[in-house]
């Protein structure tokens, strides 16, 4: 027993100094794996460096003549021009009018102008001043967003509800899933805007939303008639019940003495003249909105926010020429400079 266990105690030394030079060798190695990634890291950092020093003359004059250059084009340029109107579409509408932007756009992009043109009741050379359409969907609060999500929910079963977060809901929403539009348009010509907004308004129309308006109509008809039926029968028993309260003020003043403290008088009909009137109201109540419904949702869209008269001018970063001539000068140079280090490279490299 006593040579079995020094022998032990020393195989356990070398097992754990093989593991601890194990995982010494493990963490060196990650350490010069992330050394080397910094190494080299650094290394394109200098050598980038190193080469726009050594060449600073070269890519200072490329990017001045770059900025002149981008800054002649940018005052010769015809000036671009911006303007959004809001919209609120009904009856699905809003399907036909993403897909009519669509084709807005496929018009102006084949040079079909005369198209342009009749669609917008302008002529050929207003049409040519149009660059492009765009439809977003329209400034939404959080709250909003929040109302949306809450009915989304609401059509939702009660399991799969739970499974939809807000961020969810959020993240996954298209174009089609508001109910308030922006239409931005971009031209040459700074007044043309409003001539623009007739042919907008014709977007909206088309076959299905008419159908479904239609169908909102005859629904709207028909909860009338049940309504107005309901309070027809409701003042038929007010005039019945006004007819028996008659009949008992008459009979009230019949009354049978049998004695000083004891006198007997015919029985009152309870009514319901009260719980009648009640509901009349309600069902009147019903009827305005339902009158209301209708009138808010007589056309296929609102208007929320026209052109404006005069479009602003469109200073995006794309429009900036005396800036983007001279990043893609810059851009172009360090293109130059690494194609001739390679080509060094390659033609001194040995194998």
């Amino acid at each position: 027993m006593s040579n079995t266990t020094p022998e032990r105690d020393r195989e356990e030394e070398v097992d754990l100094i093989v593991f601890l030079n194990f995982i010494g060798n493990f963490f060196a190695r990650i350490f010069n794996f992330f050394k080397s990634i910094f190494k080299g890291i650094l290394s394109i950092f200098v050598f980038i460096l190193k080469t726009i020093i050594d060449n600073f003359k070269i890519i200072a004059v490329v990017v001045l003549i770059a900025a002149i250059a981008g800054y002649a084009v940018q005052k010769v340029k015809t000036p671009t021009f911006k303007s959004s109107m809001f919209v609120k579409p009904y009856f699905d509408s809003k399907y036909q009018l993403v897909n009519n932007i669509n084709y807005f756009n496929a018009l102006i992009s084949n040079q079909d102008y005369d198209g342009v043109a009749d669609v917008f009741s302008i002529n050929v050379e207003d049409a040519k001043m149009i660059n492009k359409f765009e439809i977003n969907i329209g400034p939404e609060s959080e709250n909003e967003k929040i109302k949306q999500y809450d009915t989304y929910l609401k059509s939702l079963d009660s399991i799969r509800a739970q499974e939809i977060s807000y961020d969810d809901f959020i993240e996954n929403r298209n174009i089609y899933s508001s109910d308030f539009f922006e239409i931005t348009v971009e031209a040459k010509k700074k007044d043309i805007f409003k001539n623009l907004e007739e042919g907008l308004n014709s977007s909206f129309k088309n076959t299905y939303s008419e159908k479904k308006m239609k169908k909102r109509d005859s629904l709207i008809y028909i909860q009338k008639q049940a309504v107005l039926a309901s309070i027809r029968s409701i003042d038929s028993l007010q005039q019945v019940y006004i007819n028996v309260l008659e009949e008992e003020s008459k009979s009230r003043s019949t009354s049978i003495s049998l004695s000083e403290r004891l006198t007997v008088e015919p029985e009152k009909s309870s009514t319901k003249e009260f719980e009648l009137l009640n509901k009349e109201l309600k069902l009147r109540d019903e009827l305005r909105v339902l009158e209301e419904r209708k009138i808010e949702e007589d056309v296929f869209f609102d208007t929320v926010s026209g052109f404006q008269e005069v479009g602003s001018t469109d200073d995006s970063f794309l429009n900036k020429y005396v800036i983007i001539f001279p990043i893609l000068a810059f851009i172009a140079l360090c293109c130059v400079f690494i194609v001739r280090k390679t080509i060094t490279f390659v033609n001194s490299y040995e194998y």
